[in-house]
């Protein structure tokens, strides 16, 4: 059985991306540019901005930082998306989720340029998924990708399944598997809440991914022999210990390779933003040199 060790994979590819922003300054004079806003005062967004911001220093992007009050309107968060839209400095935009009630989530992610959407999550760059061509991939599914690709993992004529269809993880996972080519070729099924006999589905998958936000909730009889299991849950329970959706101690018994929670999946979105901030910033130069 393999630990698939995102923590380490991150590290390694921080290292790459390092190299590669010191090239693009080194060629360009200037360094990528990363501008996150977060609305309101959620903790876990105010850490996750934080990491980010940790990650972008680490590699030699920079980042900027807007901070709004909860109570801001929507008016004042689509006018400061517009104003990082032409701003020719900054060249990937996040807006951190989830935001406040008064916010139409899909209107505000339409709202940033699709060229400066590193979190992939605009309708234009979903489209360019689906239809085989990416712009850029979400984070989360990225990471889950390039794991599957660094640890020597074959995906071609694999049965894969998918429990959970969220925006962020399930449903471009799904794309991205049944895309042809290197980290594709998969046999893709997609389970959710209304999934009728869960059990005989995750259980025929060669991998497995679980992306519910549920503790523990993949039990080892779901899971097939030998089968790869990724894990991209984080749930704190009662005593403060952080758990995935997989229940590690036993299914790591049966599985061939499986991802801890600390430490798999998690360390890889991130890293994740950081590579797609870097291609936007590549992108915006060739568009810039192709108009002159």
């Amino acid at each position: 059985m393999m630990i698939l060790d995102g923590k380490k994979l991150s590290g390694e590819m921080r290292r790459e991306i390092g190299e590669s922003v010191l090239q693009f300054r080194l060629r360009n004079g200037f360094v990528p540019v990363l501008a996150a806003i977060i609305v309101g005062d959620d903790p876990a967004s105010k850490i996750y901005v934080s990491n980010k911001e940790k990650a972008c220093k680490e590699v030699g992007i920079e980042s900027k930082i807007l901070r709004l009050s909860g109570s801001a309107r929507v008016e004042e968060l689509l006018f400061e998306i517009d104003r990082l839209n032409t701003d020719s400095a900054v060249h990937g935009i996040l807006v951190q989720r989830p935001l406040p009630n008064n916010c139409n989530e899909n209107l505000i992610l339409d709202a940033i340029d699709p060229r400066k959407d590193v979190d992939a999550f605009h309708a234009e760059n979903v489209g360019l998924i689906s239809q085989g061509r990416p712009r850029f991939f979400p984070c989360t599914p990225y990471g889950i990708r390039e794991l599957l690709l660094r640890s020597g993992i074959e995906t071609g004529g694999k049965s894969v399944v998918i429990v959970g269809r969220s925006d962020i993880v399930g449903k471009p996972m799904g794309l991205m598997l049944l895309q042809k080519g290197k980290g594709g070729d998969a046999t893709v099924t997609v389970a959710h809440s209304r999934t009728k006999n869960l059990q005989e589905i995750t259980s025929q998958a060669d991998i497995l991914i679980a992306a519910i936000g549920s503790p523990k909730f993949i039990k080892a009889e779901m899971v097939k022999e030998g089968a790869v299991v990724i894990d991209v849950g984080i749930n704190r329970l009662g005593d403060g210990k952080i758990c995935g959706d997989v229940d590690f101690d036993n299914v790591k018994e049966i599985a061939s390779a499986i991802t801890p929670v600390p430490g798999g999946v998690g360390p890889l979105t991130v890293t994740m933003l950081l590579l797609n901030t870097l291609k936007a910033a590549e992108l915006i130069i060739k568009q810039t040199q192709v108009k002159v």
